[in-house]
C-alpha cells in the first residue's frame, strides 16, 4: 500500500464504485443518495475550501479505501471539533489501510488545529465500533433510533478522540 494521499478527479470512479454498495446494500451510512461524478467531486472541493482533505489508499494501483473529514456541527462554536468519514472497499479490511486512512486524516485535521475528531457509527455496525475503539476513540453514547434505512430505526453511536 502506497501512503495515503489527496483524491484527484481521475480516482473519482473508483471511489464511487467503493462507496456505492454502501448506499445501496449496507446500513455503515443511513444516507441512500448516491454520489456521482459531479456531486462527489463537489463534495471533495467542498471540504477542501474549508481547509480539508479527503485522502486515498491504494494498493497496487487501485484505490482501496478512503477516509475525509469536515466540520462537526454548524457554528463557530464547533470549528475545533471535526467528524470523519472512512470507507474501506472489501478486499482492504483487516490490512491497516483503514488505521493509516486514519492517521492521515487525524494528522491533517490536528495540524490545522483540531482538537477532537467524531465518529458516528451506525449501531450496527459492529466491526466499525470495534476499529474505532481499536485506534483510540471512546465511546461517548447512543442515540436511539436517530437514523431510518431500509424502512428501519436505526440507533448511531458517537465516538470521540481528543487530538
Amino acid at each position: 500500500m502506497t501512503d495515503p494521499r489527496p483524491a484527484t478527479p481521475d480516482d473519482y470512479p473508483q471511489i464511487i464504485a467503493i462507496w456505492t454498495p454502501y448506499y445501496r446494500e449496507t446500513t455503515v451510512t443511513f444516507a441512500s443518495e448516491e454520489k456521482t461524478l459531479e456531486t462527489l467531486g463537489d463534495y471533495i472541493e467542498g471540504r477542501r475550501s474549508r481547509g480539508r482533505e479527503f485522502f486515498v489508499a491504494e494498493v497496487e494501483g487501485q484505490i482501496a479505501g478512503f477516509a475525509s473529514y469536515d466540520q462537526f456541527r454548524a457554528g463557530d462554536g464547533y470549528v475545533h471539533a471535526m467528524e470523519h468519514t472512512i470507507i474501506l472497499g472489501p478486499a482492504a479490511r483487516g490490512q491497516g489501510i483503514g488505521r493509516r486512512l486514519m492517521q492521515a486524516v487525524e494528522d491533517h485535521a490536528r495540524a490545522g488545529g483540531v482538537h477532537t475528531m467524531v465518529a458516528g457509527v451506525s449501531g450496527e455496525n459492529d466491526a466499525g465500533i470495534a476499529f474505532h475503539k481499536a485506534v483510540g476513540y471512546e465511546d461517548c453514547g447512543r442515540l436511539p433510533q436517530s437514523g431510518r434505512k431500509f424502512g428501519r430505526w436505526l440507533d448511531l453511536v458517537l465516538l470521540q478522540k481528543i487530538l
